[in-house]
């Protein structure tokens, strides 16, 4: 919590569900009262270009903010948008576990941890993250693209999916290729990750070849799956996402392996 005698020039993120508060288009910076904020509910949650960060839930704040979905922060330099990130999975957390699991007490932000505290049992309960792993599919010179239901505009993407119980990551992105669209893969490699809010999963990505299987893509999940080049791509996921740095990355190594040849 911030006292009045510790007000400095911070970054602010007000937070509502999968919104955050922005002006022109990025985290606001100044002191508390530049803002009319409340300093009662702020709280620390991390430090940026030496300046500490502040996440409030925008239900404290008397005044109306003009708030964006965190997908439209996606140009944003990657540690305001990971900054943003954790201030909505921490304001998702705050109001989906108000009551203790174990034993149904009362739950209250514990600000020293940043966890939800039952008042009965004291039981500390952290935010809950969802591991997700995602992966681009090479064959040959083309990658594997799918369409979801949820998408609009024609965009297309690699396929992702959430970890099960006793699941390796490897083990998942196997299955998931093999459920969603028929085929086998091979070479399974570790790429990168990204913390992605929505509500709170961990993005955990991956490169794999094609081994073996006719492409049948499951249109219980999706709309469509194709094998694209890098001369025909319909549109793709938007810069930013770590699903457009998998498809950048094949697309870049097919194309460095053409050069070689």
């Amino acid at each position: 919590m911030l006292e009045k005698s510790d007000e400095k020039s911070a970054y602010w993120c007000v937070v509502s569900g999968s919104e955050i508060w922005t002006v022109n288009g990025t985290l606001p910076q100044g002191r508390a009262d530049q803002w009319d904020l409340p300093l009662s509910h702020a709280v620390l949650i991390g430090h940026l270009k030496s300046l500490p960060v502040y996440w409030i839930n925008a239900q404290e704040v008397d005044v109306a903010l003009d708030m964006l979905n965190l997908r439209e922060l996606l140009h944003l330099e990657e540690p305001l948008f990971l900054m943003a990130s954790k201030a909505i999975q921490y304001g998702h957390m705050s109001q989906t576990m108000r009551f203790c699991p174990q034993c149904g007490g009362r739950n209250h932000l514990n600000h020293t941890q940043l966890a939800m505290q039952c008042q009965e049992c004291r039981t500390l309960h952290y935010p809950r993250i969802f591991p997700c792993i995602i992966v681009a599919v090479r064959h040959q010179e083309q990658i594997l693209l799918a369409q979801h239901p949820r998408h609009r505009g024609g965009m297309y993407t690699v396929i992702a999916g959430f970890v099960e119980a006793g699941e390796t990551l490897e083990q998942c992105v196997a299955r998931e290729i093999k459920e969603e669209t028929g085929i086998s893969v091979t070479n399974i490699r570790y790429f990168g990750s990204q913390p992605w809010a929505f509500p709170s999963s961990m993005m955990m990505a991956f490169l794999a070849d094609y081994a073996a299987g006719e492409l049948k893509p499951d249109y219980s999940e999706l709309t469509d799956a194709q094998w694209f080049s890098a001369e025909n791509l319909p549109p793709v996921a938007p810069k930013g996402t770590i699903a457009r740095a998998l498809i950048e990355e094949t697309l870049s190594n097919i194309q460095q392996e053409k050069g070689r040849s």
